[in-house]
């Protein structure tokens, strides 16, 4: 009988050890992820001259398109791929933030003034790279659906395979977008390049977890915060790293993402100056935010105040699921000084956010 392949013996692993709940669906695709990383592997790798002399001529492995609804467990399989193949020259980050990369790459290039600023731009996101695996594929502005075809025909063309997750199939990237006559040669280029893969699995494995948790832990004591860990460590299924987004031509860090679940501390994300563009941005890139530590908030702290409204209105018309821990009940967080009126709205909405019929889907 055969071994298990790398991603299954870790995926087998978790599972023995209580992390994961067994999956027909996410279980069929494993086998197409031993094999890409069994490509990867086996391949001849950069550093002697002959063995960069034939890996410039080998076909590059070919890479997989993982799609499907939310909560099925794709960014925890990428994740898992990720760590588990031990590909060297390997890189995983979010889609957003790649394209944020590229966007800045591309002004920078121009700035120069080559006629072609794509070519060098792929080329330096190419290099040293065998492996990229891309989060959360997916396409609504027309900048991004201009040039990422031409992006990833030079990358795959320097033999990098690409590992990617999305909620739509390719065939629905940039839907009913402005001249998207000029993108469908890329839904082209996915399908020869990468298997597509659809995880149909009828399970919500995040909605699960979280149907009938409470998700607004007050006062935020020891208790509160053992309970937050509890979730966090059964929602990332996984070793969690930062998020970095830019966000025009800054960097938003946020300390720990996995799984599509971000966890932040109040300060982080509301001390900070962070406007609208920014929490916009943030609430692209996650299924779920952990925010722990929101303080009493009054006149006396009122950015930080004027910045948590925000915070939440994005995350609220994202329908992102909150999990907080906080000094009081919503409606006693904010009770004097000036906005503590229009701090009533975002009570709401907080009470509304910890309903067990709340929901990304909504």
């Amino acid at each position: 009988m055969a071994q298990p392949g790398l991603i299954t013996t870790a995926y087998r692993a978790k599972v023995r050890a209580d992390h994961l709940t067994p999956d027909p669906e996410q279980e069929a695709v494993l086998g197409e992820l031993d094999c890409i990383a069994f490509g990867l592997n086996s391949a001849p790798q950069k550093g002697g001259s002959l063995g960069w002399m034939f890996a410039k001529k080998a076909e590059p492995v070919r890479g997989l398109y993982l799609w499907g609804g939310v909560g099925r467990g794709k960014s925890m399989l990428m994740d898992l791929f990720h760590e588990a193949a031990g590909v060297q020259k390997s890189r995983r980050v979010h889609f957003h933030a790649f394209m944020q990369e590229v966007q800045a790459a591309l002004h920078k290039a121009r700035q120069t003034g080559v006629d072609d600023a794509i070519r060098p731009v792929a080329d330096e996101m190419a290099d040293g790279i065998r492996l990229l695996c891309l989060d959360e594929m997916q396409i609504t502005d027309i900048a991004d659906a201009m040039i990422v075809g031409r992006l990833f025909e030079r990358m795959f063309e320097a033999g990098v395979t690409v590992v990617t997750t999305s909620n739509r199939p390719p065939s629905d990237l940039y839907k009913d977008g402005l001249n998207r006559a000029l993108f469908l040669p890329f839904i082209d280029l996915i399908k020869e390049k990468m298997e597509v893969w659809h995880l149909h699995s009828p399970r919500d494995w995040r909605q699960d977890r979280l149907e009938g948790a409470k998700t607004y832990f007050h006062p935020a004591d020891a208790a509160a915060h053992a309970e937050i860990s509890a979730l966090w460590r059964d929602l990332a299924g996984g070793a969690a790293h930062p998020l970095i987004l830019k966000v025009n031509g800054r960097e938003v860090i946020i300390p720990s993402f996995a799984n599509g679940v971000a966890r932040a501390q109040f300060y982080e994300l509301c001390g900070q100056p962070l406007g609208p563009a920014d929490y916009l941005a943030l609430a692209d890139a996650i299924r779920v935010l952990i925010l722990e530590d929101i303080p009493r908030l009054s006149s006396e702290n009122y950015n930080q105040a004027r910045r948590f409204v925000t915070l939440i209105d994005a995350l609220y018309e994202a329908r992102i699921r909150l999990i907080a821990t906080a000094a009081d009940t919503p409606e006693n967080l904010y009770i004097e000084g000036e906005g503590s009126f229009e701090f009533e709205r975002t009570a709401s909405r907080l009470r509304e956010m910890q309903s067990a019929d709340w929901s990304e889907n909504s």
